[in-house]
Formats: structure tokens, C-alpha cells, sequence
């Protein structure tokens, strides 16, 4: 007589505790050799269906030992069980168990994907193996468009697919009309003489009459058994024997990813929803940084316009505090500056007021600023029309004055050149001899060309009434030496002064400043943005958690049909991924339009990289980060309760 291919000892599971107890098994032995047709029986409630779960590694004893082939199924680990289970039982349920979001094909796959096999050969034996129970024109049709009698059929195949030595049938015409539970069970009695075990758990007595060996029981004991008879034909499959080997992970993935699109389909409102959060998030980091980018840019653009090469001397040293005009940089310092020292190109002294000036019935306030000829220079700034002043106009106190392009616009609106004419600043007349090209708005905010010009000596005697400047530009001719001037100038004025009433800056200062002070800003608008995309998150882990609850009846038939933890982790954590990802390229195509859009409106916009880099990757992360915890619930419930779920 052949070993037994299923041996149980003394097998015990109860539930509760104390004196609330259920004793569902009791010290069951029995054996089951390869190639029987064995129906365990008797009305609900005896005991039959928990003792199926267990035979199935569905459910785990309380007590006894549990043999299947010659291993003890006590020893072995969850993902184990998973392989053992997958290769050696077939299941059928009475409520078939099908998966609603795939089709009869799909559904018959199942456990080949989780054995390995390769995608073709898995959809050539689905296609075979429905095309021989007579479902083949039925392949893509999901279960609610089949009858009860199709569905079972699909659930037949799915059970055949992995081709185990041992089909395990719960109830199998329970949900069926007479034809059909007859054709089922023609079916399993064709099935036992292609060599498979077959194992019927059913409360009929003439569905039990169709195997040679019933059990029954009764308050979770055995009370008949015909015992095991010797079989001729041998199992067609040996138990726990992988022969497909192990998928590798890309394949798995690929497989995880088609699954999350279907699931995904299915929930499309939701999963609207759920998308809405990371699109909104990605697109807020994109835009925001875009925009914080843009503003540094056009500030620094804006400060880089002043020259790189540049000094400047201000009056006012280190605590001192200014209660007004500070008067402590005179026109002799400039001149000592230029001639006292190398490396300069230019020196230019300057004092500035606001003025009013006037032309015909127009009255017009504005800066006026005293520079001294080198001013052009100094500012690389050009002269559209007419020229600027020279050092002969400074030295003899010329009344001329240069107009910025504001003032020139707002001071003559209809004559494009106004050199020439003469105008009133104050009650001194001055005569135009140029304007200056536009430069815009300044790093500051004001604007660059709403500004007049005179030699600084005529600005001191005639319009400040005063001998002080407000400061002194310099320009550097070796920018490699601009910090030794700054020192060279800092010793030649502190000792002209004898005190440190003055101070000296150069361009890269600020630009210094300007950049710390901006990518402030930016982290600013992009830890803004970031808190949307971590409300994002949250969002899709409060979605997986809810399709967890949702789908557990789902994860439940994975597991009777083998897939371990691992494969149920991946296929929410994929699926997590997959609403992050799709979420990510929508939000930074939306990010991107949203600041284009903005740019048209005068917003400074500049698009780089790292953001959009970033923001897909925390959209991505997020999806594997939220969906972790999700999955990690869904990998971890236990099979049998999973499948009794509504």
C-alpha cells in the first residue's frame, strides 16, 4: 500500500478560551494515501470545513501533528506553507471565489504567476485548460458575466492550473442547480482517474455517495471512516516540489504593476480622489520652487547689472547709528582714491536728494544725483541720446543735467529726444545733454531710470548746499585683486580719518547676501509646497488602508492560491507606487504649465532640474513610504480568516 500522501495525528483546533471553548476538531486522525476519492461529511457545524482549512494550510491546529508528504506542516514558515500549499492543493469553494476584477483567463493564472511560470505559458494552459471544460469562447469574460455553473468551472481550472496531486472541493454544488452539480462532480470523478486526489467536503449525502471513501464527523470527531483503500494509479504531481522555480523580482513587478492598473480601474472615482493629493503636491513643490528660482535669478541678474568689479564707500562705519546725513566722505577722498592707488579704473564720487524738477507746466519729483564723469564707466551704463558730462563740465561747474528714460517719458510724453531743451531743478535751470539707456527695476525693488544726473561739484554748490558726498563707486581693473583694494582703500581712508567712520563693500557682498536671503525664500515656498504632497501621502495611505478592508477576501484567495507575504507586500506597495507615480507625471506636467501660465502674468518663473527631479521622487516615495504600512497588514492576515471575510 502506498505511504500517505496526507497524515493526521491527534489534530485539535479550538477556539476561545476558558469556558467559552469551542472544540471544533478533536483528536482527528486519519490518513489519506495519493489517488483516493475521499468525501468528509456530515450537516454544518460538525466540524468538516475547519478540518478542510486545516488539510489546506488555510488554518494552523491548536494541537497534533500534520503531515503532507512526509512534512511536518507545523515546522514550517508562512511563505513555506504558501509553496507547499501552492503545489500540492487545488482549491474549489463553494462560493467559487473568484476575483471580480479580473477575467475567467486572469483568474485561472492566478496561481501559475505566483509558481513562476512565464506569462505565455501561463495564458496557453489557461486558455487550454478553460477551452477543455468547454469555457474557451469564455476567456475574457469576468465572473459576473458567467453563470454559476461557468464561474465553477473557472474556479476548476484555477485549481488545475499548477497540475497538484490533490484537489480540495468545499461544498462544490452547494451554489449550483442539479445539471450543473452533477457536471461537477463528473468532472472531479474524471479528475481522481487522471491519478489526483480528491478530497469533497459536503453535508450530501449524494454528492458523498460519489467517492469510495466517507468520512464522517460529529462535534469535531471522527465517527465513521471506511478507511483507505489501496490505489493502482499514482499521483500526477509529487507535493511541495517547485518544478517552475522562483519569478524574478522584474517579472513579479510587471506583474504587480498590471494588477494595480486593473484594481485601480475598478475604483477609478477614488482613485481620482486619491490622485488629486500627489498631483496637487508635486505641481505645488514644482511651481513654488520655479518661482523662488526665478525671483533669486532675476535679483542676482539684477545686482550682477551693478558689475562684479566694483566698490563702494559708504559714510558710517560699525555702530554708528545715522540721525540724518552723515557727513563724513568729502570729494578730497575720492580724489586721493583714484590717484593714490592702482588697480582703479574709475573713481566716482556721488550725492544724492529728491528733487523736484520742471519743464513747461509739468512738475515732476525725482532723484537728483551729483556723479562725477567716470559714471558710465563705472556702471558699464550707455547713453542712448545726446552725451554724458565730462570731467571739464565737473571741473567748471556746468549746468547740465542727463535724464533717466522715466523722467525723460514723463517730462516730455511727446518728444522722443529733449536734448537740448532746458529744465528747472529747484529754480536752477539746467540744459539737457543726454539720456540714459533704460535699465529697469533695481535688486531693491526701485526703479533704476526714474533718476537725473549733474556733475557732482555743480550738485555741491548749487542744488545739496553741502560739502559731503554719500558715497564713493569704484571701479576695480584686476577683479583677482578686488579684495586687496578693498583693504588698500580701507587703510588709505582710516588714515585719512583717523576713525573707522566709513565702510567699503564689494558686489560679491551682496551678491552674497542676496543669495542666502533668496534660497531662504525658496526652502520657505518649497516646505510649503511639501506639506501639500505629505497631505498627499497620508491621503493614499488612508485609501490603501480602506481597499485592504475592502479586498480581503481577495487577499485571502491569493494566499490559498500561493502567494506569500512577499507577493501580497508587493502587489499593494506596487500598487501604492503606481497612483504616486501616475500622480507625480501629472502633477509635474501641471507644475510646468501652472508656471508658464504665471510667466505670461510678469511672474518670474525659472524651471531647473532638481525640483521637478525631487518632487517625482518624494511622490514616488511617498506611494512606497504611506503604501508600506498598508500592505504590510494585508501581507500578514491570516488566510482562512481573510477567505470568511464579507
Amino acid at each position: 500500500m502506498a505511504e500517505p500522501l496526507i497524515r493526521l495525528k491527534d489534530i485539535r483546533r479550538y477556539f476561545g478560551s476558558g469556558d467559552a471553548t469551542v472544540k471544533a476538531l478533536d483528536d482527528i486522525s486519519l490518513e489519506i494515501r495519493p489517488g483516493e476519492v475521499v468525501a468528509i461529511m456530515w450537516q454544518s457545524g460538525s466540524g468538516k470545513s475547519t478540518l478542510m482549512n486545516i488539510i489546506g494550510m488555510l488554518d494552523r491546529a491548536t494541537g497534533g501533528l500534520y503531515e503532507v508528504s512526509g512534512k511536518d506542516v507545523s515546522r514550517l514558515s508562512p511563505d513555506e506553507l504558501a509553496a507547499l500549499r501552492r503545489n500540492t492543493f487545488g482549491f474549489i469553494f463553494q462560493r467559487y471565489n473568484l476575483l471580480s476584477t479580473a477575467n475567467a483567463g486572469e483568474n485561472v493564472e492566478v496561481p501559475a504567476l505566483y509558481a513562476g511560470m512565464e506569462g505565455w505559458r501561463r495564458k496557453e494552459r489557461a486558455r487550454k485548460l478553460l477551452t477543455e471544460l468547454g469555457l474557451g469562447e469564455r476567456l475574457h469574460h469576468r465572473p459576473n458575466e458567467l453563470s454559476g455553473g461557468q464561474q465553477q468551472r473557472v474556479a476548476v481550472a484555477r485549481a488545475l492550473m499548477n497540475d497538484p496531486p490533490v484537489i480540495l472541493a468545499d461544498e462544490p454544488t452547494g451554489a449550483l442547480d442539479r445539471k450543473s452539480g452533477e457536471d461537477v462532480m463528473a468532472l472531479l470523478e474524471e479528475l481522481n482517474r487522471r491519478g489526483r486526489t480528491v478530497i469533497v467536503i459536503t453535508h450530501e449525502e449524494e454528492v458523498a455517495s460519489h467517492a469510495r471513501r466517507q468520512i464522517r464527523l460529529e462535534d469535531g470527531r471522527v465517527v465513521h471512516d471506511d478507511g483507505p483503500e489501496e490505489m493502482i494509479e499514482s499521483p500526477s504531481g509529487a507535493a511541495g516540489e517547485d518544478g517552475r522555480g522562483v519569478a524574478n523580482l522584474a517579472v513579479e513587478t510587471m506583474e504587480s504593476v498590471k494588477m494595480a492598473l486593473r484594481s485601480l480601474r475598478v475604483n477609478i472615482f477614488r482613485t481620482s480622489l486619491t490622485l488629486l493629493g500627489i498631483i496637487i503636491g508635486v505641481a505645488a513643490v514644482i511651481t513654488m520652487l520655479a518661482i523662488g528660482e526665478g525671483s533669486k535669478r532675476n535679483v542676482l541678474e539684477s545686482i550682477s547689472s551693478l558689475g562684479t568689479n566694483i566698490l563702494y564707500v559708504r559714510p558710517g562705519g560699525a555702530g554708528i547709528r545715522s540721525s540724518g546725513d552723515i557727513a563724513t566722505l568729502v570729494p578730497a577722498d575720492a580724489k586721493a582714491i583714484g590717484e593714490g592707488l592702482d588697480n582703479i579704473v574709475t573713481v566716482v564720487p556721488s550725492r544724492s536728494s529728491r528733487k523736484t524738477l520742471r519743464f513747461g507746466n509739468i512738475d515732476y519729483a525725482t532723484t537728483v544725483e551729483g556723479v562725477g564723469a567716470g559714471f558710465p564707466v563705472a556702471r558699464d551704463w550707455a547713453v542712448r541720446d545726446g552725451t554724458f558730462f565730462t570731467e571739464a563740465d565737473v571741473n567748471s561747474y556746468s549746468a547740465v543735467i542727463v535724464l533717466g528714460t522715466t523722467v525723460a517719458e514723463t517730462l516730455f510724453p511727446y518728444d522722443k529726444n529733449p536734448v537740448g531743451k532746458f529744465i528747472l531743478v529747484g529754480n536752477i535751470p539746467f540744459e539737457i545733454i543726454g539720456v540714459m539707456e533704460p535699465k529697469g527695476a533695481a535688486p531693491w525693488g526701485s526703479d533704476q531710470d526714474d533718476i537725473v544726473w549733474v556733475p557732482y561739484t555743480t550738485g555741491l554748490v548749487r542744488i545739496f548746499g553741502s560739502n559731503y558726498l554719500t558715497g564713493i563707486t569704484i571701479k576695480v581693473e584686476d577683479v583677482g585683486r578686488i579684495e586687496e583694494t578693498e583693504a588698500e582703500i580701507s587703510e588709505l581712508l582710516l588714515a585719512r580719518h583717523r576713525t573707522d567712520d566709513f565702510s567699503v563693500r564689494n558686489t560679491a557682498s551682496f551678491l552674497a547676501m542676496a543669495t542666502e536671503t533668496q534660497n531662504t525664500l525658496t526652502i520657505l515656498l518649497g516646505a510649503v509646497a511639501a506639506i501639500s504632497l505629505l497631505v498627499g501621502g497620508i491621503g493614499v495611505m488612508n485609501i490603501m488602508l480602506v481597499s485592504v478592508v475592502e479586498r480581503t477576501r481577495e487577499i485571502g484567495i491569493r494566499m490559498a492560491t500561493g502567494a506569500r507575504r512577499r507577493d501580497i507586500l508587493l502587489q499593494f506597495n506596487t500598487e501604492a507606487s503606481v497612483v504616486c507615480t501616475i500622480g507625480g507625471i501629472v502633477g509635474v506636467v501641471l507644475g510646468y504649465t501652472t508656471g508658464i501660465v504665471l510667466s505670461f502674468f510678469g511672474v518670474n518663473i525659472a524651471f531647473t532640474p532638481g525640483p521637478t527631479v525631487l518632487a517625482f521622487a518624494c511622490a514616488v516615495g511617498t506611494g512606497l513610504l504611506f503604501g508600506y504600512l498598508p500592505a504590510r497588514k494585508a501581507a500578514h492576515l491570516d488566510p482562512v480568516v481573510a477567505l470568511s471575510s464579507e
